[in-house]
């Protein structure tokens, strides 16, 4: 099995029995989407809430190895718990409060990457908006991927909702520029 689907799976089992919303993001999701490509990490967004983080982190802590000193309080000012698999790989967990953020992990759905691997992943279009919300160069080459891979069978009208209130947090109405002018460069 690869190595991250194996760790997605990890996690993914461990969120389950405790009934915990999640869905995996990232590389991971990418391999489901987009054009295909390696990644270093497996990527999960995990619904906390806003003042209930501590205990998610606390049973995360409590079963898997922290990728740092000081994870819970890194985890609590960052929104994301770095740990390590059982398997060695390193795992980002985002710690979801945002009404887009539990929208997203609603929409999510199981894919079979393997014969007895499927895993709960992000929808194309979420992972457009994390992407070009996120606006790093790899992030810009992944949505690429997804728009040709993808094309029309995009909900534009979702992508256009939930992705520019994210671009006003951040204070970076040109990320949706960006956005459409890949869009119109991939068109076919």
């Amino acid at each position: 099995m690869n190595r991250h689907y194996e760790a997605a799976l990890e996690f993914q089992r461990f969120f389950q029995e405790r009934g915990w919303r999640f869905c995996v993001i990232g590389g991971v999701a990418i391999m489901r989407w987009g054009e295909l490509r390696t990644t270093q990490d497996v990527d999960l967004s995990l619904l906390t809430g806003f003042g209930e983080e501590e205990k998610f982190i606390d049973a995360l802590l409590a079963r898997f190895a922290s990728r740092r000193e000081n994870a819970a309080e890194f985890a609590l000012r960052h929104r994301v718990l770095t740990l390590r698999a059982s398997n060695g790989l390193d795992v980002d967990i985002a710690l979801a409060a945002l009404p887009y953020e539990e929208e997203m992990i609603g929409r999510a759905t199981p894919f079979d990457y393997e014969s007895d691997v499927s895993l709960v992943t992000c929808s194309a279009e979420d992972l457009v908006v994390l992407k070009a919300f996120a606006a790093r160069p790899q992030d810009w080459r992944d949505v690429e991927g997804i728009l040709i891979r993808q094309g029309e069978r995009l909900d534009w009208g979702y992508i256009r909702t939930h992705l520019p209130p994210l671009c006003e947090l951040k204070e970076a109405p040109e990320i949706m520029d960006r956005l459409n002018e890949l869009r119109r460069s991939t068109a076919v």
